[in-house]
């Protein structure tokens, strides 16, 4: 695929770094804490054997098998494991998201939710019917679909080379999904991802508090008095998850 924020994994992480803070911590802690594809993008390794079996050992909540095959197969798309760091699957990304549409948030219970729906300037913010529930269950039929006229198989069969150019024209807007526009269905897995690859591990994602490591985040430390002084000086210590758990 050409040069794209999918392609650019450092990138993108330097992007999720800043906006997860602010966003993926409201959708994980809202509500509380309630696979297919081993290909890895060019340079990049598959996920490892270990979680993949974590995985296949987690029973999905919300999504069904075809929900939860291509869950598995697009997140691993969006951030494959490399030399840099883990995989969206290594992470335990499918897990957050499938615990998170357990929550007010996935049933837009915090948001306001009556109408008119109608398309508005995009300043006006989101203004469609559909609550991330109904965005993933429509969105995933709708890729699905879309990819067995345009390729004769489901998402999750693709290649890798095929699944990224899938992913591509969705974020462009290329694609005429049924039932949700494409961009905003894509931006929803994509922050979803992003939330479940940096959350807290409390909430199922981040298993190990791997990508805390891989950007050198020390997590819910109670303080850093210790270190306030210490210019320049590499912080010694690995990440503590809220639940009290340490590398």
């Amino acid at each position: 695929m050409s040069e794209s924020p999918l392609t650019s994994r450092r990138g993108f992480l330097r992007t999720a770094v800043v906006l997860v803070p602010a966003s993926g911590a409201l959708a994980a802690c809202e509500g509380g804490s309630q696979s297919s594809s081993g290909s890895a993008q060019q340079g990049g390794q598959p996920a490892s054997a270990s979680s993949q079996s974590a995985q296949a050992e987690y029973k999905p909540r919300f999504f069904d098998a075809r929900e939860w095959t291509f869950l598995r197969a697009a997140v691993d798309r969006l951030i494959p494991a490399d030399a840099e760091g883990p995989g969206a699957l290594d992470a335990g990304v499918p897990e957050f998201i499938d615990r998170q549409m357990d929550t007010p948030y996935a049933h837009g219970a915090l948001w306001y939710m009556q109408g008119p729906f109608q398309q508005g300037a995009p300043e006006l913010g989101y203004q469609l019917k559909l609550v991330p529930r109904d965005l993933y269950r429509l969105g995933i039929a709708a890729v699905n679909a879309y990819c067995s006229k345009a390729y004769g198989k489901e998402f999750d069969a693709l290649d890798a080379s095929t699944r990224d150019a899938v992913l591509g024209a969705l974020e462009a807007g290329k694609v005429e999904l049924d039932g949700v526009p494409a961009k905003v269905f894509f931006g929803q897995l994509l922050q979803n991802t992003r939330e479940g690859y940096f959350c807290d591990p409390i909430h199922g994602g981040n298993k190990d508090m791997a990508a805390w490591k891989m950007i050198g985040f020390p997590g819910a430390r109670a303080d850093f008095m210790d270190f306030v002084n210490q210019n320049g000086k590499a912080y010694p210590y690995g990440p503590v998850s809220i639940n009290g758990e340490r590398t």
